[in-house]
């Protein structure tokens, strides 16, 4: 509808748009004017934004801007602080014993707050905040440990990590598939999960545990021990306690003898340097059950232990 032509709304007296929709007319207001100088004050805003800070692309770059901030520039030179302020802590932290930084509460109050922060980062993901674990994530808040749970095998089971291709890492035991490589039939691989169950202290079909046990002696023992307690410093776990890293139903029991499940940790050697795998150790040892010597093992009376790694 043209300017001539525009009609006039009777209740307020102000021009319409010329549209309307269902019997309601657009009125032609204009914009309120402190709408219109908040947007003006907006683009001049924009415009010195533009001429100050890093703002447009380009084909090989961008706008360095007068200012020339650098958000790359302002982090790298909080790292360097941040890596001046811990040195002289580092410096202590690598050639201390365990003894000495129990012994020096600021040294310990250091390596604790440089531990947790890198446990929350990077480790929590697997083993929880808490470092509690889950099904198939060892619970590191408990006096169980394969490798050893002292200051220093927790640092060197960091450092290589768990089957995880480095030269020196933890695992060179593996858990055969009994089951998928046709070690052991099914029905074997059900007595052998009630000759498990049976170590762990439970109750038990008599029967069954009798067929397993020369399959035991003759597959298992070789790791696991004649009485099932495993080896702990080759990663065996110990089949007569209550521990039990995927479960411990019988049916979760049957499916780590038939698959033949091993755990994969990362080594993080190439991450971390020296230090900060001190200060990791730290924390996680002082936060869990074990000790600094590996907890014994106690043999159970029971029948022996079956192929079941937890």
């Amino acid at each position: 509808m043209s300017d001539d032509k525009r009609e006039l709304d009777e209740a307020s007296g102000v021009e319409t748009t010329g549209h309307e929709w269902d019997g309601i007319k657009e009125l032609d207001n204009p914009l309120p004017r402190w709408w219109l100088w908040v947007w003006y004050g907006s683009i001049a805003v924009a415009i010195v934004y533009w001429v100050l800070m890093p703002a447009w692309p380009g084909i090989s770059g961008y706008t360095k801007g007068v200012l020339g901030q650098s958000d790359r520039a302002d982090v790298s030179r909080q790292l360097a602080a941040l890596k001046a302020q811990r040195g002289a802590g580092e410096v202590k932290l690598q050639t201390a014993s365990l003894q000495q930084i129990e012994q020096d509460p600021e040294l310990q109050q250091y390596a604790l707050q440089v531990g947790q922060s890198v446990f929350g980062d990077n480790c929590a993901t697997c083993h929880g905040t808490g470092g509690a674990g889950a099904k198939g994530y060892p619970n590191l808040r408990d006096d169980v440990w394969l490798w050893g749970g002292s200051l220093d095998d927790i640092r060197h089971t960091i450092e290589v990590g768990v089957r995880s291709g480095h030269p020196q890492t933890r695992g060179e035991t593996v858990m055969p598939a009994f089951g998928r490589d046709g070690m052991l039939d099914e029905p074997a691989v059900r007595d052998m999960t009630e000759y498990v169950v049976a170590l762990s202290g439970r109750k038990a079909d008599g029967a069954a545990v009798g067929r397993a046990r020369q399959a035991y002696a003759d597959q298992c023992a070789a790791c696991h021990g004649p009485a099932g307690t495993g080896d702990a410093a080759r990663g065996v776990p110990n089949l007569t306690d209550a521990e039990w890293l995927f479960g411990s139903t019988r049916q979760d029991i049957h499916d780590q003898i038939w698959n033949g499940r091993n755990g994969v940790m990362p080594t993080w050697a190439a991450r971390f340097s020296p230090e900060t795998i001190k200060a990791l150790a730290v924390y996680i040892h002082a936060n869990a059950g074990g000790g600094e010597e590996m907890v014994a093992e106690t043999p159970r009376a029971a029948a022996a232990a079956g192929g079941a790694g937890r």
